[in-house]
């Protein structure tokens, strides 16, 4: 499904791209996972542009890459570049985030949606580890694996983090609250733990880690101890079940 040229431009400007930008997005959506060779050949933009507009689109939150030989790049739903554009604008004006609610109604959003659901191939999510760069990516990714969680959630953080990990909690957790079994092992004071507004357990010592692991089948490990710029903060994740199990049993025996 190719989206025609005034579509094209129409999401240029709503979402501040630019035209190579958008046909690179547009074609990933379409696509699920893809090379940049592959993104160049079937967009239309230069191979030697095709790099730079895929690290400028992963540092805006519109993709993700994903490790590997040859490095291949994954598209994000619509409905989370929609959420995380809404963050940004929201620190500017209440007028520009009225605006991104708004194309949720709209036909171009509809058609953003149809590329996504409808793509010739789609990755699977079982063999897919990502690496995750930029604090607010790190947030926006982990708040969607709170809000897929079904059975139980653990976090070992700093003091820091819990408090980074108890506001996206409160966010996400809003409508299956009571149902998960939420475990945080961090050292907090009272202070901090008046933030909690949902039923979980708190382990009150220093894992000497971050990380988090979802159902016993997704993890993510940060790769820094969070005191570095936000900018620099990276995590990787994984889905596997075995995986996550046994680095779960080794690290934490007890959980």
């Amino acid at each position: 499904m190719a989206l025609k040229q005034e579509m094209l431009l129409r999401l240029k400007e709503d979402f501040s791209l630019n035209i190579y930008e958008v046909k690179i997005w547009t074609v990933l959506l379409e696509k699920g996972v893809a090379t940049a060779g592959e993104l160049a050949d079937v967009s239309g933009v230069p191979r030697s542009r095709c790099y730079d507009v895929l690290e400028s689109l992963e540092k805006k939150g519109f993709i993700i890459m994903k490790i590997g030989k040859p490095i291949k790049y994954i598209s994000i739903p619509p409905e989370e570049i929609i959420d995380r554009v809404q963050k940004e604008i929201k620190e500017d004006t209440s007028l520009s985030l009225k605006m991104f609610e708004d194309i949720r109604a709209t036909e171009i959003f509809g058609d953003l949606e149809l590329l996504y659901k409808t793509g010739i191939e789609k990755h699977d999510s079982q063999d897919i580890s990502t690496a995750v760069t930029g604090r607010d990516n790190l947030n926006a990714f982990i708040r969607t694996l709170f809000e897929k969680a079904q059975k139980s959630i653990l976090i070992a953080t700093t003091e820091e983090g819990f408090t980074r990990k108890i506001n996206i909690l409160n966010k996400a957790l809003k409508k299956n609250k009571n149902k998960l079994a939420i475990t945080i092992i961090a050292p907090v004071t009272e202070k901090v733990q008046k933030k909690v507004k949902v039923k979980m357990t708190i382990i009150n010592q220093d894992p000497n880690t971050r990380a988090i692991f979802i159902d016993d089948q997704e993890m993510m490990f940060m790769l820094h101890e969070g005191k570095s710029d936000k900018h620099n903060d990276c995590g990787v994740w994984m889905e596997s079940p075995s995986c996550t199990r046994a680095v779960k049993k080794l690290l934490f025996p007890s959980n």
